[in-house]
């Protein structure tokens, strides 16, 4: 039997689960990375006003965590959503293949059928005569 393995781990999300892909949802969009970047920029004056050391700070520890690893996320998203697509596609590839194999079975089984039908014919014709 062919599974859908994307419905199965859908229907075994927890309520913790599905908030955690929610809140990633959110925070993975390029309007999430926008805010951010907004945010950051709104601090980024005072950092360079502060000095090197401050301003290297705001840059690893406000821009590059909150805005470059929502981009980032973004990035996954889409690959994530390629990955679904494709074995998506590939789900309904087997489906379809496997309803060619069953049709393909029928149609041998019949076709064996048919011989012994006609070897029994043959055996009782031959019989009737001896």
């Amino acid at each position: 039997m062919i599974r859908n393995v994307n419905k199965e781990h859908k229907d075994k999300l927890t309520l913790l689960d599905k908030v955690a892909i929610f809140i990633t949802k959110i925070v993975g969009t390029m309007w999430c990375a926008i805010a951010f970047t907004i945010l950051a920029l709104i601090s980024f004056p005072e950092a360079i006003h502060n000095g090197t050391a401050t301003t290297i700070s705001w840059i690893a520890q406000t821009f590059l965590q909150l805005v470059l690893l929502s981009i980032i996320m973004v990035g996954q998203n889409l690959q994530n959503r390629h990955s679904e697509i494709r074995a998506d596609a590939d789900y309904e590839t087997d489906m379809d293949a496997k309803k060619d194999v069953e049709t393909l079975m029928k149609r041998l089984d019949s076709i064996e059928q048919n011989k012994l039908d006609k070897i029994l014919e043959i055996l009782e014709k031959d019989a009737g005569n001896k």
